[in-house]
């Protein structure tokens, strides 16, 4: 079945950075985009960063632009988003998903305090 995990949020300060992973199983992780999340407690979700399914093509939300990155590896069914510069509204629960499951993992903590 179609699963992600996804790890490497945190505790850290305006300014600082993470780098975020999620390992996905159950669907041909090369075949598809794939895209980064994140939910703020009393906010929607939202879209932060694509990424097609070959790598070549990226698109970011114009809150993180030139401040987040995201990246793939398809040997190891991976989806990266480093994350520079952070600041306290980027604090959410982050989440990778690719449009064409229904499902979302357990997401990672991020939280930009001082």
């Amino acid at each position: 079945q179609v699963q992600f995990v996804e790890s490497g949020g945190g505790l850290v300060q305006p300014g600082g950075s993470l780098r975020l992973s999620c390992a996905a199983s159950g669907f041909t992780f090369s075949n598809y985009a794939m895209n980064w999340y994140r939910q703020a407690p009393g906010k929607e979700r939202e879209l932060v960063a694509s990424i097609s399914n070959t790598g070549l093509r990226t698109n970011y939300a114009d809150s993180v632009k030139g401040r987040f990155t995201i990246s793939r590896d398809n040997a190891k069914n991976t989806v990266y988003l480093q994350m520079n510069s952070l600041k306290p509204d980027d604090t959410a629960v982050y989440y990778c998903k690719t449009y064409s499951y229904d499902t979302w993992g357990q997401g990672t903590q991020v939280t930009v305090s001082s």
